[in-house]
């Protein structure tokens, strides 16, 4: 947990859920919300996983106040795993808290490995509702290992070259119906083990409409 992170805690459908709120620097009015959703948490995956935090920083660093939580069953979280399903509603139950808290902003989503997947469907429902995200974010995108929801053209999907957990093939035939680039970090595995600062580089220079051209697309 960084230093400047807040605890809160939320009601959910299977108990309490624990999270972490961090605010972007300053005194400027954040321009949006943005929410990290974590790896698997049956294989060791919490809100300060090293990918989660790197997202984190890297919407605080764009002004945006972050919230994560952890999955049920995980940390302070009660419930037990929902193989993705009941994780996808108490997403959306810190989207309601966050937009109550901070009307009127627009709302970005992330997520790392099963945390693509509880976004992906997350952001589905709220296109249905006619209350889209402003955009997503997908950090080693779970394809083929869950069945994830398309997504929007503009989605920042980032991947290791050398994952051996979620293989890029299974990333690009996912991504290729949907005609999405896939930005591929040379070298990294699934943890982007020395590899994190891609992440906030790439995601920062996206977001804010750099024209940087590497890496491969689907």
């Amino acid at each position: 947990m960084n230093k400047s992170s807040e605890k809160f805690t939320l009601p959910g459908n299977a108990g309490v859920m624990e999270g972490l709120i961090d605010m972007p620097a300053g005194d400027a009015p954040p321009r949006g919300v943005a929410l990290v959703a974590h790896p698997h948490p049956l294989y060791g995956g919490t809100m300060d996983n090293k990918v989660a935090v790197t997202l984190m920083r890297t919407f605080v660093g764009l002004g945006y106040v972050v919230a994560r939580i952890n999955f049920r069953g995980v940390g302070a979280s009660e419930g037990v795993h929902d193989h993705g399903h009941g994780e996808t509603d108490d997403m959306g139950l810190l989207y309601q808290h966050m937009t109550q808290k901070f009307p009127g902003l627009p709302v970005a989503l992330s997520g790392f490995s099963f945390g693509t997947y509880v976004q992906s469907q997350l952001a589905k429902r709220l296109a249905e509702a006619g209350t889209p995200a402003e955009r997503l974010v997908l950090v080693g995108t779970a394809a083929k290992k869950w069945e994830l929801a398309d997504v929007p053209a503009d989605t920042i999907l980032i991947h290791g070259e050398n994952d051996d957990t979620i293989p890029l093939q299974d990333v690009f035939n996912w991504a290729r119906p949907q005609d999405i680039p896939v930005l591929v970090i040379p070298g990294a595995d699934h943890f982007f083990h020395r590899k994190l600062g891609h992440i906030k580089t790439w995601v920062t220079a996206l977001w804010l409409g750099g024209q940087k051209d590497t890496g491969e697309a689907a």
